[in-house]
Order: C-alpha cells, then sequence, then structure tokens
C-alpha cells in the first residue's frame, strides 16, 4: 500500500520530483529519462511506470531553461524508439517458443498467424496509434514481434510513432507547461492526460461489453 501512495505522489508531483533530479544529477537526468522511457516502451514488465505525463512535465520544464528541449526531444525519441525495437526483437524470439503447442487454448500457433496477419493489414497503424495508449504501447512492439511483421515496415513505422508521440508531448509541455492556470494546476493537468490516454481503452472495453450482452 505505501509503495502503491508512493507511486501515485511520484506521477501527481512530477514536475517537483523532476525538479530534484535536474538539481541532484545535472545533465545526468537526461540519461535518467531515457531509462524510464526505455523502460515503458521496452520491457514487458514495465508498462506501469509514467510516459504521457512524463513527457509534458519535462517539455514544461524545459520552458524555464532547467533542460534544453531539443536535446530532450532526440534523446527520448532514441529511447522509445530503441524500447519498441528491443520489444519487437524479444516478441520475435520468444513468440514461435511460446506458441508452439498444438493443444493450448491460449498458447495455440493460430493465435499466432491471426496476430501475423492482424500485422499486415494494420500494423502500421497500430504501432503509431498505440503509442499514446498506455500499457498497449507497452505490448503492440511485442505482439508485432511475435506476429512477425516484417522489419522494414515495423521499423519506419516504430520510428514515426516515436517522433509523433514525443514531438506532440515534450513541446505541448513546452509551450503550454508555463501558462499561469496549466503551471498551478499541473497536477489536475497530470491526471488529465491520464485520463485522456486511457479513454480509448475504456470506451473500448465497454462497447465490447454492451455488444456481448
Amino acid at each position: 500500500m505505501e509503495i502503491l501512495t508512493t507511486f501515485i505522489d511520484i506521477v501527481l508531483h512530477l514536475d517537483k520530483h523532476l525538479q530534484v533530479l535536474i538539481q541532484n544529477y545535472g545533465v545526468w537526468v537526461y540519461l535518467i529519462l531515457f531509462l524510464i522511457i526505455y523502460c515503458e516502451t521496452g520491457l514487458v514488465v514495465t508498462p506501469f511506470l509514467p510516459g504521457d505525463s512524463l513527457l509534458f512535465v519535462s517539455g514544461a520544464l524545459a520552458a524555464t531553461g532547467s533542460l534544453d528541449v531539443h536535446t530532450l526531444f532526440l534523446v527520448l525519441v532514441a529511447a522509445s524508439f530503441l524500447g519498441d525495437n528491443t520489444n519487437y526483437w524479444v516478441g520475435r524470439f520468444v513468440g514461435p517458443k511460446v506458441f508452439s503447442r498444438e493443444g493450448s487454448r491460449l498458447l495455440n500457433p493460430k493465435y499466432l498467424e491471426r496476430t501475423q496477419g492482424f500485422y499486415d493489414r494494420h500494423g502500421g497503424k497500430t504501432v503509431i496509434i498505440a503509442r499514446f495508449v498506455p500499457i498497449v504501447r507497452t505490448f503492440a512492439p511485442f505482439v508485432a514481434g511475435i506476429g512477425r511483421m516484417r522489419v522494414p515496415r515495423f521499423v519506419m513505422f516504430a520510428f514515426i510513432g516515436a517522433i509523433v508521440w514525443i514531438g506532440s508531448l515534450v513541446y505541448a509541455g513546452y509551450f503550454f507547461g508555463n501558462i499561469p492556470w496549466v503551471k498551478n494546476n499541473l497536477s489536475l493537468v497530470i491526471v488529465g492526460i491520464v485520463v485522456l490516454s486511457i479513454l480509448p481503452g475504456i470506451i473500448e472495453f465497454l462497447r465490447r461489453k454492451l455488444s456481448a450482452v
């Protein structure tokens, strides 16, 4: 319970915690942010790490001069792109081994074939859109690897997705984060970003529940 409370406090007061990191570690904070985004996008065991809110808040801090916004953008694009590719190759390597039991309901090879077909048809769009949905963006490249989406196609859309996701939120924080109302209500803005990012998943879940009734 204490761990959960601490995590919620970090998410809701990201600006204060990032300022402490900047004061204590200086330029090394770029590496810390790199590792957070890399792990959030590249490791299926850490989808809970802050993503959208972290990008916006770091952009807002860059507007105060604490960070260089263009360096921040490049570092985090690299982190996101490398994270996606790590996840993809883990999925590509593990997938055929995991989905090898013909009689298994959960690990049936037919599911692998369906996943591969889905990514052949919609892969690019899925990789880009998933960037803006927490948890989904962590698992989408993993599933793309399991489905053996063609490497050049995945790399291209992963790169585009990284630029669009990082650029939109970092520069949004940079240009809007220091507006007095936003600055004075940053915790509320962070909650809003989190709610908006998970809203598509909630809507899809409710849609499926209602259609099954």
